[in-house]
């Protein structure tokens, strides 16, 4: 009986921070990220996003999750939160554009947890989605978590080219090579950037 109690209390957490996590991450979309209108690509991210918070919140519910895999998971969906409300304090008079804008980059946030990875609003969507899934614990919430994250990588890796088409071309291929792109670089840095 205890443990149906803590396993239900463990699926109203998880599923309450998820849902609160995807509404300030639909917030951002409309009060943070400044683009002309919305990208297409921006439009594939939303789609997979309620997609996969509705799949998610499902698989939560209908199946029964080990205790510490929910626990963790929890742990780290508040972890990929924090990091996105760092990453949206570091940027927030920078207008950063969506998604998959055609237009150029107008600046090169370093503050914040941009000193270590350049991309931490996607480095906290990876986290955050990874969490949910260990919580869910089953490899039914496997698939959603390979699209999605396969499409911030393009999304990332897309942002990249679009630095050398600036004038800050050569202060981002210094700022590559001292920091990760999704995960912090560890070790000396040199020149040559690997990611």
């Amino acid at each position: 009986m205890c443990a149906l109690t803590i396993q239900s209390w463990l699926d109203v957490l998880v599923s309450a921070v998820g849902l609160l996590t995807v509404i300030f991450y639909t917030w951002a979309l409309k009060a943070h990220f400044s683009s002309k209108s919305v990208p297409r690509g921006a439009m594939v991210i939303s789609l997979a996003v309620s997609v996969t918070t509705l799949w998610y919140l499902a698989l939560t519910w209908w199946l029964e999750q080990p205790i510490p895999a929910a626990l963790v998971g929890l742990a780290l969906q508040v972890a990929g939160f924090a990091l996105f409300w760092s990453a949206i304090l570091a940027s927030r008079t920078a207008r950063l554009r969506l998604a998959f804008d055609l237009e150029n980059p107008r600046t090169l946030v370093r503050d914040g947890p941009y000193r270590l990875v350049r991309h931490p609003f996607y480095t906290s969507y990876i986290i955050f989605w990874s969490a949910w899934a260990l919580a869910i614990w089953s490899i039914w919430a496997l698939p959603p978590l390979v699209v999605i994250v396969s499409i911030y990588v393009i999304a990332a890796r897309g942002e990249e080219r679009k630095f050398s088409r600036t004038t800050m071309a050569d202060a981002y291929v210094d700022y590559r090579a001292r920091t990760g792109f999704f995960w912090p670089r560890f070790g000396p840095s040199n020149s040559t950037p690997k990611n």
